[in-house]
């Protein structure tokens, strides 16, 4: 699978795992030279705390596009660290 976003692919992996329709990507998949860190957070009932990444490629800012759990609850413990996008970035394969 592959995650683009402003003609580019940002993450690529053979090991996506799927929840509620989002691929996940591991951390270890990402391309971090587009990712900066995010203040901002939600919280899932089942999953836990995400914390969030912008994205940024060429100049242009997709703000809070990537959420990750990096402390799931036990029933999502297979996503912990792995990476989800939203905000126009598409996932493909």
């Amino acid at each position: 699978m592959k995650a683009i976003w402003n003609d580019t692919v940002i993450a690529k992996s053979d090991d996506t795992r799927i929840v509620e329709n989002n691929h996940y990507f591991p951390m270890k998949d990402i391309e971090e030279a587009y990712f900066t860190g995010s203040d901002h957070s939600t919280r899932c009932a089942w999953k836990g705390k995400a914390s969030y990444f912008h994205i940024e490629v060429d100049g242009k800012l997709n703000r809070n596009a990537a959420w990750y759990y990096p402390q799931t609850s036990y029933a999502a413990r297979p996503i912990e660290n792995y990476v989800a996008f939203c905000n126009g970035v598409k996932v493909t394969e």
